[in-house]
């Protein structure tokens, strides 16, 4: 799959400190997949983040089109509670 991102996807990684290559990982090996707005998708996964030693759960807003997807933007949050969906979440740290 072909991963492409867009101007502000570019920017608010660098300025959250999101590397290229967790969101490539994400995008093909998802642990969630949800329907967003205006036909977006959703794709979240939790990892533990060594800089706070804590466990987040990175977003990826995008689309997907013609076998590819487009990262329109992406973040990080402590607020897994609010946005994990299905099973009941409980913090493994």
């Amino acid at each position: 799959m072909n991963i492409l991102f867009s101007e502000h996807a570019i920017f608010e990684m660098n300025r959250r400190k999101i590397r290229r290559e967790d969101i490539e990982n994400l995008v093909k090996n998802p642990q969630q997949k949800l329907a967003g707005k205006k036909n977006r998708i959703i794709i979240q996964g939790r990892y533990l983040d060594k800089d706070q030693n804590n466990e987040m759960l990175l977003r990826i807003i995008g689309e997907e089109f013609e076998g590819s997807f487009y990262v329109i933007t992406t973040y990080k949050t402590s607020k897994i509670d609010k946005y994990w969906k299905g099973e009941n979440y409980e913090s493994s740290i």
